[in-house]
């Protein structure tokens, strides 16, 4: 079962910032995390996505909504067709947004919560350690700012 939460929670502030738009929201250090920017950017041939660093005023914006930690990030956000996915859900959404192949991975979701939480939590509390940590956030150069929602990094 996907669990997700409508962007219509959302204060208004927030709301207005991502303006219906699908957004992905990632660790801006985290290699792993960077890697899956670049994936999704790579095959986004649509363009349909806007991205946010976790560590932006954006990102700061939505996980302090969401109740989440505000440093310690260990999920992405998706959010596709007004609704926000975490862990394993938000992934399977992005790669359902796709189109095929990588619509395939969006069976991810049916996955049952006592299977697929534990197995991303395990990746995200060691993603550092397995993937590695840049010294800095990513910042977009000229050629990508476009693609990141104002305040997104």
């Amino acid at each position: 079962m996907t669990r997700a939460i409508p962007v219509t929670d959302l204060p208004p502030p927030l709301q207005a910032l991502i303006a219906g738009r699908d957004l992905i929201v990632f660790d801006g250090v985290c290699v792993l995390c960077s890697g899956f920017f670049r994936f999704v950017l790579a095959r986004d041939r649509a363009e349909r996505f806007s991205f946010a660093t976790a560590q932006s005023p954006l990102g700061q914006g939505l996980y302090a909504a969401l109740g989440l930690p505000l440093k310690a990030f260990e999920t992405n956000l998706v959010i596709v067709d007004g609704r926000i996915y975490q862990r394993l859900d938000a992934f399977a959404a992005a790669m359902g947004a796709l189109g095929l192949p990588w619509s395939l991975l969006a069976g991810l979701r049916v996955l049952p919560g006592f299977v697929k939480d534990p197995a991303y939590h395990l990746i995200a509390r060691n993603r550092y350690r397995w993937f590695g940590q840049s010294d800095t956030c990513l910042r977009p150069d000229a050629r990508l700012r476009d693609r990141f929602l104002p305040g997104g990094y």
